[in-house]
């Protein structure tokens, strides 16, 4: 049987001049685009591995005096470092300065914290504001009663914030059941702390929410529940604060209920009341107020110095 032949090769023409040049145009463009593929590829791997390498070895933090701390007088560069958890030799690169900040606000009594990586040379610098440490203070936690400071915002102050400090401040002052909600009004008494006379020397808050504050001429002074009248209050225990001693002369006065700002109600010679009394009635405010005195003597009157009226200087 014969074999079926198929149709027959045509001999390939011959490419023109200008075909042929195509041809060979094209064949340099994909060796030049392989060769320069190459090319990145072995540049890539140099600088990711050069990269490495300074970051590993180049860019590293190898002692303490690579750590730059400044903006505080508190805190030093060694509770920096054991705040921060830093080991050395550490990597500079794997620093995050977020993170550094948090942990440092959380840590530390400072106000702000700013973190930096420098380059050339390599070392970190962080830069930190001081919270100034004003009263000592106390709070209600899940565990008991918790002790720690207060700034001059009212914001709270562990005591492990404070720890490693040569002094933590004055803390002649003591605020007594602090809480988060309390913190403006604490904030505003801290204000004009220096305007009374003979010292503000506690401020209280109890179970009720009534605020009280203990001065050095007055005692112990009933303020009432947070309300929005804190400035009204605090005009009148200002004026009475710096008034009503004179009129008392040698009697000391036991509490002042300013519940109600245009109504004092005084109690001299008597102990002042537990945190959850309730106020007694009312008496006018230039009007003399009976005198409730101690226990087996007789009541006298005391005329309460006028509060001056809203917006009175």
């Amino acid at each position: 049987m014969r074999p079926t032949l198929g149709p027959p090769q045509r001999p390939t023409a011959p490419l023109s001049p200008g075909a042929q040049r195509r041809r060979e145009l094209r064949q340099q463009r994909r060796n030049d685009r392989l060769r320069h593929g190459w090319r990145f590829l072995v540049y890539s791997a140099l600088a990711a591995g050069l990269g490495y390498g300074l970051m590993r070895q180049g860019w590293m933090l190898r002692d303490a005096a690579q750590v730059e701390v400044s903006g505080s007088s508190l805190v030093s560069r060694e509770q920096v470092i054991e705040a921060a958890d830093l080991h050395f030799p550490q990597p500079l690169l794997g620093l995050q300065p977020g993170e550094l900040s948090r942990s440092l606000s959380d840590s530390l009594p400072v106000e702000q914290v700013r973190v930096s990586r420098l380059m050339m040379p390599p070392r970190l610098r962080i830069e930190l504001k001081d919270r100034q440490v004003v009263a000592r203070a106390e709070r209600q936690e899940s565990g008991g009663v918790a002790q720690g400071f207060v700034d001059q915002r009212g914001a709270w102050i562990s005591e492990r914030q404070t720890h490693g400090l040569a002094s933590p401040g004055d803390t002649s002052l003591k605020v007594l059941g602090w809480s988060e909600r309390h913190r403006p009004s604490i904030a505003r008494l801290l204000e004009v702390r220096d305007q009374f006379q003979g010292g503000l020397r506690e401020i209280r808050f109890d179970p009720e929410g009534n605020l009280w504050v203990t001065t050095g001429n007055l005692g112990a002074v009933r303020l009432g529940l947070e309300d929005g009248q804190l400035d009204r209050r605090l005009m009148a225990l200002l004026h009475l604060n710096r008034d009503l001693p004179k009129k008392l002369g040698s009697q000391q006065p036991g509490s002042v209920d300013l519940t109600d700002p245009d109504q004092p109600e005084l109690s001299v010679g008597s102990t002042p009341p537990p945190a959850d009394a309730k106020p007694a009635g009312k008496s006018n405010g230039t009007a003399p107020v009976p005198d409730r005195g101690t226990p087996g003597t007789a009541p006298g009157t005391v005329a309460v110095p006028a509060v001056p009226p809203r917006g009175a200087q």
